[in-house]
């Protein structure tokens, strides 16, 4: 358990434009920050972070909390997991006890294989640096192809050692499970019991973008034709290939200062181009790229060059891959290095200055490379230019945005000697198929029918509690400790002078109503207690609520954009500021979830009166009946105050 004071210190340390800012690039609006949404798939910033409150708020997906619960959210971490997270982040010390065996299996599995990568990570970075055979086999390696140590601690490079079971052993004197060794794929068990995955080679851990160390990859130093050069990581709870890049732990703050992405193949070709200053640099570690791991780019940046050397039998097996970057609306640039290199060997051939210059002076769009590319092994080919013609169109049918495609149209039928309306109809063809069969309807592609793109809005989270009752508890978050004054003698105007929360919890409480959501419940029962006690309670204390379901809420409700309450906004033609009407706004809104209960309970009666009808129950057919004229009675009140109208 972490103790109370030790949260309080990391959620007030924790700065949430500081923490959003590490996985979301940000951009000042006012007093405020915004950026595209991590938790949903967005072109237009709806992603709002506020400093001064502590909060996030998604308008398009409707997630919000603090610093604590973006964590979580993002990271898919326990409350405990973000909080460590933060501490780490801000360097607060955090004491625990280490865990037995018998402790860390009941430890949330994904919580325990995290654990047990990180111990890994430092032990294999341990055996790199000072043992004696990382020291002799391992380091020189990387010696000779000229990387500086600085470079391998940065990444957390390490060495297993080149015994059967050296690290599977370690990890269980240290108290790991072996049950999570196996299922982190560190070791393998086999009928002769676990042993080491790795031994012998050197290994790269791979991060998530908070830094936690998710699998390996390791490659070997023994020139053996039966072994694999490379060895990943088993897919597990933690570590999923398709969904993570190699590198974006280390990229992420210089893909959104830059705006730019470079895309390489393997671990060496990152390393390098950071020694060489280009550190906007990812690894799909040897993969074609999977949507996740585009959408992961596009949260940084929609710019990505891709850098491939001089095979071109690879660059062509691999250009289909790329039409997923371009379905997500990314743009997309080519540099080919010189014949023979690749981006480690190059940027070591020359100088740091030299190489930036290439990549700046060599990049070309990719539908044009493509295009140039395909079309050197079509001459006097009528029937392999008509296949490079379809090739090229299907890279252009996938751009999503109408404006590249229009004009990729035009320079490509320049390029293929096309009319444009010939690729302009296959383009919409393509597109209309596309569409139909995500609707799962048969077209008839003989009659063409220009293609139109399905706008797909987000899917917002409905929120909890019916409108009135966060209505209500907004209005305790943000005016509780506001002065209300409530008239106590209509006839001599004498009033007294109270706070806002105060009057909410007295009107609620005396006319014994409840709240239907469980988390709205909770906030107001905490007001319900400090107004007993004579107090008032302050927004923070929720935004910083240890319930990160109340923290999620509060940042929820004060991030309304609507600038003043819904009731007064439909009782009023003139909007005034929402500060200027807060004893109105209270009235109504009381008075709105007076009416929803009586509403609520009126149906109610409704259904015991017919249930008394069929059973020919006169006494309580009589008494239901008196109690429904009672509320509708009180309903009508209800109604003239809140301005002679229908309550909705």
């Amino acid at each position: 358990m972490i103790d109370h004071a030790t949260i309080e210190r990391v959620i007030d340390t924790a700065d949430i434009v500081e923490v959003v800012q590490d996985f979301v690039p940000l951009k000042r609006r006012g007093v405020n920050y915004l950026g595209l949404c991590p938790f949903h798939n967005e072109k237009t910033p709806s992603f709002t972070v506020s400093p001064s409150k502590g909060i996030f708020k998604c308008f398009g997906c409707g997630k919000a909390g603090n610093s604590v619960n973006f964590i979580m959210e993002h990271e898919k971490l326990s409350y405990p997991e973000a909080i460590k997270y933060l501490a780490s982040k801000y360097h607060i010390e955090i004491e625990e006890k280490e865990l037995s065996v018998e402790e860390t299996a009941k430890q949330n599995e994904r919580e325990s294989m995290l654990v047990l990568s990180a111990y890994a990570s430092r032990q294999f970075m341990e055996n790199l640096f000072q043992s004696n055979e990382g020291i002799s086999i391992g380091l020189p390696y990387f010696k000779e192809r000229g990387f500086r140590q600085e470079t391998l601690k940065k990444f957390e490079i390490g060495y297993c050692i080149d015994k059967r079971d050296a690290f599977t052993q370690k990890a269980i004197e240290a108290g790991y499970s072996k049950e999570f060794l196996a299922k982190t794929g560190l070791s393998v068990d086999n009928e002769n019991g676990l042993f080491d995955r790795f031994r012998g080679r050197v290994m790269f851990p791979i991060h998530s973008l908070s830094g936690q160390v998710l699998g390996f990859g390791g490659r070997v130093l023994k020139t053996d034709a039966k072994t694999a050069k490379y060895l990943n990581s088993p897919e597990s709870e933690i570590y999923h290939k398709s969904r993570i890049l190699y590198g974006i732990y280390q990229a992420r703050k210089a893909i959104g200062q830059t705006e730019k992405c470079y895309l390489v193949e393997g671990y060496t070709d990152v390393m390098s181009l950071h020694e060489a200053g280009v550190e906007n640099v990812v690894a799909s570690s040897g993969t074609s790229l999977t949507q996740e791991q585009v959408r992961l780019i596009k949260r940084f940046t929609h710019n990505v060059t891709i850098l491939y050397d001089g095979d071109a039998a690879g660059i062509k097996a691999s250009l289909r891959g790329i039409d997923i970057v371009l379905e997500e609306g990314l743009n997309v640039k080519i540099v080919l290095l010189p014949d023979g290199e690749d981006p480690d060997s190059y940027s070591k051939k020359v100088s740091n200055e030299e190489f930036h210059k290439y990549l700046s002076d060599n990049e070309v769009d990719f539908i044009i490379f493509k295009t140039n590319l395909l079309l050197k092994d079509t001459v006097n080919d009528p029937v392999g230019k008509a296949n490079v013609i379809r090739e090229i169109v299907k890279s252009i049918a996938v751009i999503p945005d109408p404006i590249p495609r229009t004009i990729y149209i035009k320079e490509c039928g320049l390029k293929m000697e096309i009319p444009e309306e010939v690729l302009y109809n296959e383009v919409a063809k393509l597109r209309q198929q596309k569409v139909s069969q995500e609707r799962g309807i048969y077209t008839d592609h003989r009659a063409i029918i220009p293609a139109k793109t399905p706008i797909q809005p987000p899917t917002k989270l409905t929120p909890p509690g019916s409108w009135t009752e966060r209505e209500l508890i907004r209005l305790l978050l943000k005016y509780g400790g506001r002065e209300y004054r409530k008239v106590v003698n209509k006839e001599s105007g004498n009033e007294e002078v109270i706070t806002v929360a105060d009057y909410i919890v007295d009107e609620i409480v005396s006319d014994d109503l409840n709240f239907e959501d469980s988390t709205l419940t909770k906030i107001f029962e905490e007001f319900k207690f400090t107004s007993t006690q004579g107090g008032t309670i302050e927004e923070q204390f929720f935004i910083r609520h240890s319930d990160p379901s109340i923290s999620s809420i509060t940042a929820d409700l004060l991030s309304d954009p609507t600038p003043l309450s819904r009731i007064w906004l439909v009782k009023q033609t003139f909007v005034e500021d929402e500060e200027m009407k807060i004893p109105h706004i209270v009235d109504d809104t009381v008075l709105k979830f007076k009416s929803d209960k009586i509403k609520e309970k009126i149906r109610e009666l409704l259904v015991e009166l017919k249930a008394a009808v069929e059973e020919g129950d006169e006494a309580k057919i009589l008494a239901l009946q008196k109690r429904d004229l009672e509320l509708k009675k009180i309903l009508r009140i209800i109604s003239k105050n809140l301005g002679d109208r229908i309550v909705l």
